[in-house]
């Protein structure tokens, strides 16, 4: 469990994941300040960690990256950390499509091919 403090290959990610899941690895963005939180067994976890190092709960969101995937298909938007109503997003997605371009830009910013 880490936040990335810098960019990570993918192949780097898919080793990662093999702590875990295997073909999946859990993630939770800090769309505010920028950061990706990777490799833990709950999304909780992650954001806890992130909840300790400064950021919001508001600004944390939950998803999963499937690291043998491309395109469309590597990033999928489903955690339980993501249902909050009182922020308009009732579902374990991300509903708002630019709080998803934000989460997409900052795993561009940290995995790369």
């Amino acid at each position: 469990m880490q936040i990335l403090q810098q960019a990570i290959s993918i192949s780097e990610l898919k080793e990662l994941a093999q702590n875990t899941f295997g073909d999946m690895i859990k993630c939770v963005a800090d769309v505010k300040r920028g950061l990706l939180a990777v490799d833990a067994d709950l999304h909780a976890d992650l954001e806890r960690l992130l909840l300790e190092d400064g950021s919001a709960q508001e600004d944390l969101w939950g998803f999963n990256l499937w690291v043998e995937e491309e395109g469309e298909d590597f990033i999928e938007f489903d955690s339980l950390i993501n249902i909050r109503s009182w922020q308009g997003n009732p579902s374990r997605g991300v509903e708002n499509p630019e709080v998803q371009k934000v989460i997409k830009s900052i795993v561009d910013k940290f995995i790369t091919i």
